[in-house]
């Protein structure tokens, strides 16, 4: 895909942190190949998480390899607003960037910005983040990333308290389209995403260790797309809200 869909329905996002970096461009088009919807971009600063990733060039580098993907970058950074407009020049579609990065002050403006530079909007909710922080922001926001690990290492226990939140979101927001889960989702852990009720799941080693990709990608997201039939969860944007940026 290239863009978000207009109604909900499963996604799955490879986290390519996990990938073989030296052979960013092969990795990430076998797990397109493979089934993948999106790639998500895990961009660490080492101030608001304590390791360093991949920046905007190498994404730029990617993008020139890989066009019509929908990349999500996730950023964990300690100033998000620096980074826009050089993620928007990368080729990055989605912009999510952390709640507890910057004030409630200067979110309305980091919104703005991320929609002038033609990006979707995500934001990030840390575990120990009180989910009602994203309230006034809601009608504003494209995705909402729910952490189910501490970000900034991979290879944590998931967090299934978090699923709380999911649930919350989904009951209290019915307009709010796509919520994100990421951090140990595996094929255990994401049927209790499922069930809570998201619908982008983002799976870092479970999916790059995987021996069948193909069919795990597959089976996550029929899982979904059952849930959401099962639940009759059917909601669609008007067009005005999908063209507003």
């Amino acid at each position: 895909m290239d863009s978000l869909p207009k109604q909900i329905k499963g996604l799955i996002g490879p986290s390519i942190l996990n990938a073989d970096l030296s052979a960013l461009t092969d990795e990430s088009r076998r797990l397109l190949n493979e089934g993948a919807d999106y790639l998500h971009l895990d961009v660490m600063d080492g101030h608001f998480v304590p390791n360093l990733t991949i920046g905007h060039p190498v994404i730029k580098c990617l993008r020139k390899n890989i066009p019509n993907i929908y990349f999500d970058a996730h950023m964990m950074v300690s100033q998000p607003e620096q980074w826009i407009q050089e993620m928007a020049n990368a080729g990055v579609n989605q912009y999510t960037f952390h709640i507890e990065s910057t004030t409630t002050e200067q979110m309305p403006e980091i919104i703005r910005k991320i929609k002038e530079a033609d990006m979707k909007v995500g934001v990030g909710i840390k575990p120990k983040t009180n989910i009602n922080v994203i309230s006034e922001f809601i009608n504003d926001i494209d995705v909402v990333l729910i952490m189910t690990v501490e970000p900034g290492f991979g290879g944590q226990k998931f967090m299934n308290d978090m699923m709380e939140k999911i649930r919350w979101l989904r009951k209290t927001y019915p307009q709010l389209l796509h919520i994100e889960v990421d951090g140990g989702v595996n094929m255990k852990t994401i049927d209790d995403c499922v069930q809570a009720g998201a619908n982008m799941i983002v799976s870092g080693s479970a999916l790059i260790d995987s021996k069948q990709q193909n069919k795990d990608i597959e089976q996550m997201r029929q899982m979904i797309d059952e849930n959401l039939k099962t639940k009759k969860v059917n909601i669609q944007l008007t067009n005005d809200q999908f063209c507003s940026h």
